[in-house]
């Protein structure tokens, strides 16, 4: 596949453009992204959230239940629940367990959303926790204690470099993009990813549950990566040839009608966060790099989410003497200067969401 760059910005937007026409057609507007409360993100702080470096059960639960409330407007958490479930739904929850043991979205915030859905009227067994890799989920906090009857769903073994194969990937939905895995160009196939069987098929709704991380070719990795990168094959395209492609491959992904419409709301664990390296975490990364920032961040609109996340590390980058997440430096943790946390403005454009900051209804809330 050979384009000109008129060509290639044409093929992207026209991705994009139909998957919102996807959607459109068939009316769902309401309640996936943006969602119902588009720029709207409230941010819940509690002092005791984390004793020790151990995450403290009660106060997430309070967190939780007071960030529901605020994004919603509803009078107590049941009823804000309701806002997005009912006891039909099968839902999904897509973890992050990239960063463990450091930074991960924790079990104490999954028992909490778990104990919302169930609160609802929804049974354990309509509630799967996902992770695009098992091996990831296996060696995760989240196996040892899951309730019993919520289940554990992943779509591939584990990571390998191509990422090509579509077994746990459903054949009939992908997006088509005109860019491959270098050294792959002749295979139809690496110009598309395919979403898992998790998305397309099992579940009606998913709640989106990243962590608060900085990443190394992508800047950020928060609410919108965590669809992008977590839910279809065929992501090392977006960022292993002579050029990074999140701006393009990211806001694509998202907008895919099985992934827009069925993400209804993203809570991003950001009781601990990394403001620079990642994905990957080494104890001496962790040491020098994550920070207990104890709060918690609700939003139907995961572009305004990742605004303010990105705001947040880059705030804790400045008081670290670190430069601007977009600017090309180097040091031994990132060998790299290709940075893309541009991305997240490219999602905003793209219909995602809101990205101008000065839009953004953003709430605090500090608790305990």
């Amino acid at each position: 596949m050979s384009l000109n760059r008129r060509e290639y910005l044409q093929t992207v937007a026209g991705a994009i453009v139909g998957g919102a026409a996807a959607l459109r057609a068939e009316g769902t507007a309401e309640p996936g992204i943006p969602g119902r409360y588009r720029g709207r993100v409230a941010g819940v702080t509690h002092s005791k959230c984390i004793y020790e470096g151990d995450f403290q059960a009660k106060p997430i639960r309070e967190m939780v239940d007071r960030g529901m409330c605020e994004l919603t407007g509803a009078p107590n958490a049941a009823e804000a629940w309701r806002h997005f479930f009912s006891p039909s739904d099968v839902v999904g929850i897509k973890v992050n367990p990239v960063g463990q043991p450091h930074v991960c979205s924790s079990s104490e915030l999954l028992n909490a959303i778990l104990q919302g859905l169930q609160g609802v009227g929804i049974k354990p067994g309509k509630i799967t926790v996902f992770e695009r890799y098992r091996g990831n989920l296996e060696n995760s906090p989240y196996i040892k204690w899951v309730p019993p009857g919520v289940r554990l769903g992943y779509a591939a073994a584990a990571y390998e470099p191509v990422q090509l194969g579509i077994e746990g990937y459903d054949p009939d939905c992908f997006v088509e993009l005109p860019f491959a895995l270098p050294g792959h160009e002749s295979d139809k196939a690496a110009f598309r990813s395919h979403a898992s069987l998790f998305i397309s098929k099992d579940v009606t709704k998913l709640i989106n549950l990243p962590v608060l991380k900085s990443h190394n070719a992508a800047g950020v990795t928060l609410a919108l990566k965590n669809l992008s990168h977590g839910l279809v094959n065929n992501v090392s395209r977006s960022h292993d040839g002579a050029e990074l492609k999140f701006n393009e491959f990211i806001p694509a992904v998202v907008n895919m009608p099985v992934i827009r419409q069925k993400t209804v709301l993203n809570i991003l664990d950001g009781a601990k966060g990394l403001f620079h390296g990642g994905p990957g975490i080494t104890a001496d990364m962790a040491e020098r790099f994550v920070w207990e920032n104890k709060t918690i961040y609700f939003a139907t609109d995961p572009v305004a989410l990742d605004m303010i996340g990105r705001k947040v590390i880059e705030e804790q980058r400045e008081k670290n003497h670190l430069w601007p997440l977009a600017e090309a430096v180097t040091d031994s943790t990132w060998t790299s200067p290709r940075r893309q946390p541009q991305h997240i403005e490219a999602a905003g454009k793209a219909g995602l969401g809101e990205w101008d900051l000065s839009k953004i209804d953003y709430r605090p809330i500090k608790l305990g």
